[in-house]
């Protein structure tokens, strides 16, 4: 007896968006035509709980893999979330001396803000792997919302109060800290889940850098929302304005697509403790660890303390916020042309290669940065320095899923981001500390001896780029060899 075709063998092996667009597909125009109703309908009614695709024998029809239109959705929320929540932890950073002022304390005391945002990031990153591997990137993206919207509205009744609150606007602060993991790390999961082979790079990396593109308006605008004190607490009535409607759409993102988008995603994933054994176990992971974490921390303590690195030296605030500015936005369109080649070549360790030396050079360069007294120099740095960064980013976090497979992504992602938190939150506290005081600076308050810190601990991390792919066997990128697999096997079928 013939048995019953199962879920996958009721597709085609080519992968395509449900408007009929193919993802690397010849027949592109006739798989157009399959109606999108039947084959859902049809793949519930025969789906594999495990989500893992049944053996098929010579009769069979091979799997198709397809993606949905839908993932846009989300991806636009994700985004959205990401720039949200980067905003609001740059609300006061930019603006660092005003608000000194406002709260009648010293811009030290307002670094703070900044860096218990990352400390809380550090806390909540257990219940991020947590609600990512049990729930997916819908639940993540509610919780985060739910203590997005409340940080913001708590920061507002502390401004509000008379005289200002700064210790209400810091509890706030930090349930906005305890928000960022939830849609920072999810972008590896989600391109995972939603898209093919051929996008996932640019998938993770529009996620992914939508976070800094926040804290380049932060940056950018609120130096203009907050050029008095008296303008702090206006300003931060508008941004909890702006992150409340933000909010909203996470409550319709669907939970996961139809049917698997690949041979990948249709495996079921590993338990937390087998995949934390794994990641712990994976040499190249770790040395790709150790330069993520650094750069990510080094890149927060330098975007939260540009305004006072700069000032000093005759720069205003204004001219400070376009720096952090460029900083950010040449950093996303280099990503923006350098993702999508990655997509198609695979070239991950490479351009890992190429990019870190060029990031620590940057570092070094900047050291000298602020003394020429004219704009020009920093801003190249900066966009420098950025378009390194940036660019690094979705490739490192996709080469780490890549290399890990199959432990979750959700796992790899979170600790890259959790530990880029933490040494940023030590750097802010380091370079604060390393700050000439006003009697002895030359310029008073300069923090030359924080950018030396800096580039000293960017050049460090230089050596562990090198070595990877030399330990542990090479490199195996087992995601991408699944995926592989199942496109030859179905071509092969017919």
């Amino acid at each position: 007896m013939t048995r019953r075709p199962s879920r996958d063998e009721q597709l085609h092996l080519l992968t395509y968006d449900i408007d009929g667009m193919a993802e690397g597909s010849p027949y592109k125009h006739q798989a157009a035509m399959e109606d999108e109703s039947r084959l859902t309908a049809r793949a519930g009614r025969d789906s594999n709980l495990d989500g893992v695709p049944e053996d098929q024998d010579n009769e069979g029809t091979p799997p198709v893999y397809r993606v949905y239109k839908r993932r846009w959705f989300g991806l636009m929320q994700l985004v959205l979330m990401n720039i949200i929540v980067s905003w609001d932890w740059l609300s006061y950073s930019p603006v660092a001396n005003t608000a000194a002022t406002y709260f009648s304390t010293t811009s030290s005391v307002i670094n703070w803000l900044s860096t218990s945002f990352l400390f809380a990031f550090v806390v909540a990153s257990p219940f991020t792997i947590y609600a990512l591997h049990t729930g997916g990137p819908r639940l993540a993206l509610i919780t985060s919302s739910l203590l997005i919207l409340i940080g913001n509205w708590i920061r507002y009744a502390g401004t509000r109060a008379s005289p200002p609150n700064f210790g209400v606007v810091m509890f706030g602060q930090i349930l906005i800290g305890l928000a960022q993991p939830f849609v920072l790390s999810a972008p590896t999961h989600y391109s995972s889940l939603w898209f093919s082979p051929r996008g996932r790079v640019s998938a993770t990396a529009i996620a992914s850098l939508a976070n800094p593109f926040g804290g380049a308006l932060g940056q950018l605008i609120n130096p203009f929302l907050a050029s008095h004190p008296k303008d702090i607490h206006p300003m931060t009535l508008y941004i909890a304005l702006i992150s409340s409607f933000a909010t909203i759409p996470s409550l319709f993102i669907p939970s996961a697509p139809p049917t698997p988008v690949s041979a990948s995603s249709s495996h079921k994933p590993l338990p937390l403790k087998q995949t934390l054994r794994l990641l712990s176990r994976n040499a190249n992971y770790i040395l790709l660890l150790v330069p993520f974490v650094v750069y990510v921390g080094l890149f927060n303590a330098i975007s939260s303390l540009l305004t006072q690195i700069l000032t000093p030296y005759g720069f205003s605030e204004e001219e400070s916020g376009i720096a952090g500015a460029l900083l950010i936005l040449v950093g996303l369109l280099a990503a923006a042309i350098s993702s999508p080649i990655i997509d198609r070549s695979k070239r991950y360790l490479l351009l890992i290669r190429l990019l870190v030396p060029v990031i620590a050079l940057s570092y070094l360069a900047f050291i000298w940065a602020p003394g020429t007294r004219t704009v020009v120099t920093p801003y190249i740095i900066s966009a420098i320095l950025g378009a390194a960064s940036f660019s690094l980013v979705p490739v490192a976090l996709e080469w780490a899923v890549e290399v890990t497979w199959p432990a979750g992504p959700e796992a790899s992602s979170t600790i890259c981001w959790t530990g880029g938190q933490f040494l940023g939150a030590i750097f802010i506290v380091v370079a604060d500390a390393l700050k000439e005081d006003d009697e002895r600076g030359d310029p008073k308050g300069n923090m030359g001896r924080a950018l030396v810190f800096m580039a000293v601990v960017a050049l460090g991390a230089v050596p562990c780029s090198l070595l990877l792919g030399r330990f542990g066997g090479g490199v195996r990128t087992g995601r991408l060899e699944v995926d592989k697999a199942g496109r030859r096997g179905g071509e092969e079928n017919g």
